[in-house]
């Protein structure tokens, strides 16, 4: 039985590619140094996956920025703003169009799908001439093959691409991003040419999109697009990938109806009704990629509830048509469980990293296989146990809470514009009320007093301390700006990212609620945040 990973976080176990860029940004190093860097991480993480018995390996799915950015440098679709005159792109285009320069801005950045990862926006029109740009994904599959790894090449599909594009600055947001389609799929063949002449048996496109409530018309140009690859195609095993919920039966259709496709890469996590559709209708002699680890999480898989599904669908698609996969890139996950020294084994138990998903997605593979680790197995049940019973997260009274909850428990009693007389009643806002939304400029001073806080050279009381002080700062700034709505200012940024984002979400609701809460301190509240938010990561389901 086989498996495959969809794809592996690039910032290293350490970090690693996070202090090389930013020593190469600082120009405290060489661009030598930073390939240097990135090679010993991909080598690594090669090298990790063929170990562990994954057959199916990702390359190109390493990136200095994002996937959609390197997208946008192997089609030359760089904003004529960078200066950019033709060639092979290299890293200060690169670098420029994700970060700016000192005489032109970044471009947009926004999230990916419902995560917490972000692309580069790419900005398109019906003037931008595409040309093959950057060879990155045919570099990086002959790198991977000179250590003796036979990859999976991956693309951003061409019909995603656009999709997540915006009009470029000057050009009708009524133009159609998808016109651009014959454009940018000579681009496509040429990259895929060069994969075949250089040994690629597969090739994986991420078409993410495919799970969005598309049109005909949006739908229509995936077979469009696929069908003009299909000569191209031709030899080659693909596999187009798709994440984050479920198919509309619409989009299934499209999907398994494409021309020259060998096989569906599906989340079963997130999109448990896509099995549905896989009962009702899978094409014969296709491949089915299974997501079935979770790429998004950090809690380690229910194995025996896994096996289950993979067991059921293979007396669907037939046991040599089911490969084992993760549910999406390993990208959102944490790299390694071995790096985290001070968790207890109870807790550590029950997770499991980018590294550990790897080894869950060969263990199921292997128990389909006939060749099942009953203690690998075993233990898993013993954690999943555990952590259902844990005190440490489970809170009865919570549960009992949660389970006599009604429909209408998730509806207000109230309508919309009476809240809104009691908030304006409260508040008083301006039409037009100004905040600055979130996060002051770190200053050298909270930088130290940060790092000697993590460091254990001062105690919590003088962090806090020095935390309400800037606090006073920032709120004193705006009061004297005339701002309507305040921040705190963010100051405990960056402590650990759990922590960044709980104490944003209360501190954004302190600030929100502190002209309703009478004589409450709003400095006093906001600077202890970053302790509530540690309270709620303790007891994460509740």
């Amino acid at each position: 039985m086989a498996s495959h990973i969809v794809g592996y976080p690039r910032m290293g176990p350490k970090r690693e590619l996070k202090f090389a860029l930013e020593s190469f940004w600082d120009k405290k190093s060489s661009a030598e140094d930073l390939q240097k860097v990135a090679a010993g991480l991909r080598s690594s993480i090669w090298k990790q996956m063929a170990d562990a018995g994954i057959k199916y390996i990702p390359s190109n799915t390493f990136s200095y920025y994002d996937q959609v950015l390197d997208t946008t440098a192997m089609l030359g679709a760089v904003p004529p703003r960078y200066g950019w005159n033709g060639g092979e792109i290299g890293f200060d285009t690169y670098f420029s169009m994700a970060r700016g320069n000192a005489s032109v801005p970044a471009m947009e950045m926004t999230k990916w799908f419902d995560t917490n990862y972000h692309f580069i926006v790419p900005e398109l029109g019906p003037d931008v001439r595409f040309s093959y740009a950057s060879h990155k994904a045919v570099d990086e599959y002959k790198e991977a093959k000179a250590l003796g790894v036979n990859t999976v090449p991956v693309l951003v599909g061409p019909v995603s691409y656009l999709m997540l594009s915006k009009p470029a600055k000057g050009v009708e947001k009524t133009f159609s991003l998808l016109s651009l389609l014959p454009k940018i799929l000579p681009i496509y063949k040429e990259v895929i040419s060069e994969l075949k002449a250089a040994g690629a048996s597969w090739i994986q496109f991420d078409e993410p999109t495919l799970v969005l409530d598309l049109d005909a018309h949006q739908l229509q140009a995936f077979t469009t697009a696929y069908a003009d690859l299909e000569s191209t195609l031709s030899g080659l095993n693909v596999l187009i990938e798709t994440y984050f919920a479920d198919l509309t039966s619409g989009a299934y259709k499209t999907l398994i109806e494409l021309k020259g496709v060998t096989a569906y890469g599906l989340d079963l996590v997130r999109g448990t009704k896509t099995i549905d559709l896989i009962k009702t209708n899978f094409p014969k002699g296709k491949f089915l990629f299974a997501g079935v680890v979770d790429g998004r999480n950090i809690w380690a898989n229910d194995l025996a509830s896994s096996l289950g599904t993979l067991q059921a669908l293979e007396a669907i698609v037939g046991k040599d048509n089911l490969v084992v996969s993760t549910s999406c890139s390993l990208l959102h996950t944490a790299v390694d469980l071995v790096n985290e020294t001070k968790l207890d084994d109870e807790i550590k138990s029950w997770l499991a990293f980018a590294a550990q998903k790897v080894v869950e997605v060969n263990a199921l593979a292997k128990a389909l296989a006939g060749q099942k680790d009953e203690a690998f197995f075993a233990s898993n049940a013993t954690a999943q146990a555990s952590r259902k019973s844990s005190p440490r997260v489970t809170n009865e009274a919570v549960q009992k809470a949660a389970a006599a909850l009604k429909g209408s428990d998730h509806r207000r009693a109230t309508n919309v514009s009476a809240r809104l007389d009691a908030q304006q009643k409260k508040l008083n806002l301006p039409i037009l009320p100004t905040t600055t939304i979130g996060s002051f400029p770190q200053t050298l001073e909270l930088r130290r007093v940060r790092r000697e806080f993590k460091a254990n050279k001062i105690s919590e009381d003088n962090y806090v301390k020095a935390i309400k002080e800037e606090i006073k700062k920032v709120v004193d700034l705006q009061e004297e700006l005339d701002i309507d709505v305040l921040v705190h200012g963010e100051p405990e940024f960056k402590l650990c990212r759990e922590t960044i984002w709980l104490s944003t979400l209360v501190s954004s609701c302190l600030v929100l609620l502190s002209p309703l809460m009478g004589g409450c301190n709003l400095m006093d509240l906001a600077a202890s945040s970053h302790q509530s938010s540690m309270v709620m990561l303790a007891a994460p389901n509740q």
